[in-house]
């Protein structure tokens, strides 16, 4: 029996570096990715580089059947495996005013971060709690905790992520799954792109925006054996910017 890790978004960014460390680890990784293939692709020439075994799994984690789809071919095709680690990475900003905000931009942000957990988590549950152990770990962000204007969407996502981790934890935690959540701050990824860093520095006490490679850390501790006691947290990483 192979334990493998599912990295929801693993093409790049966040995602991309969280699939390295995990391949570090041992893990033959499943980089899951909507459209980005050159992406995805090239996080698979990375940790095939390190040594490491990573296969691509497109699916629209936002798309329940879509996402059951793929997660169930793959199973099927490994029968004596399963998924012991998932990493709900997926999530998408359409930021805007609340009072100028379309329907599209409310249901996408939702659809992909919270139904996307919902989607892929369940699917992958089961298995985690036959085989008594597992580790789940969801990518919130500061904004879930502390809600940020312009990003009522966004932030409802990821606080809704929140409470719907802490709820699980407390079902799954007897058969040894843990489920803990990682609440990034301003990290150097396309995702903040747009943002103005200059002014956003001087909020931050440690002076700078994170890197990446500082959440894919703390996923890959929780994501190991010696964080089978650690279970329904909300973890912050953001160079103090606290609430």
């Amino acid at each position: 029996m192979t334990k493998y890790a599912l990295v929801t978004g693993g093409s790049r960014g966040i995602g991309r570096a969280i699939c390295l460390r995990l391949a570090a680890a041992g893990y033959p990784v499943l980089v899951n990715y909507l459209s980005g293939t050159e992406a995805a692709e090239e996080t698979r020439s990375q940790i095939e580089a390190l040594g490491g075994r990573a296969h691509l799994l497109p699916f629209d984690a936002s798309d329940g059947p879509a996402a059951d789809r793929a997660v169930t071919e793959w199973q099927e095709a490994h029968p004596d495996d399963y998924v012991a680690v998932l990493v709900n990475n997926a999530g998408i900003r359409r930021d805007s005013m609340m009072v100028f905000m379309q329907d599209s931009q409310w249901h996408e942000v939702v659809d992909t971060t919270l139904n996307g957990f919902f989607h892929v988590t369940r699917r992958l549950l089961k298995d985690m709690l036959t085989r008594r152990w597992g580790r789940i770990v969801s990518i919130a962000s500061l904004s879930g905790i502390r809600g940020l204007p312009g990003q009522t969407n966004y932030s409802a996502a990821k606080a809704a992520l929140i409470g719907a981790s802490k709820a699980l934890a407390q079902e799954v935690a007897p058969r040894k799954v843990t489920v803990n959540v990682i609440a990034p701050g301003f990290i150097d990824t396309d995702m903040v792109k747009d943002l103005d860093e200059a002014r956003l520095k001087p909020m931050i006490p440690a002076g700078r925006f994170g890197r990446p490679d500082e959440v894919a850390a703390l996923a890959g501790f929780l994501a190991s054996e010696e964080a089978g006691y650690i279970t329904g947290e909300v973890i912050s990483i953001n160079g103090g910017l606290y609430t």
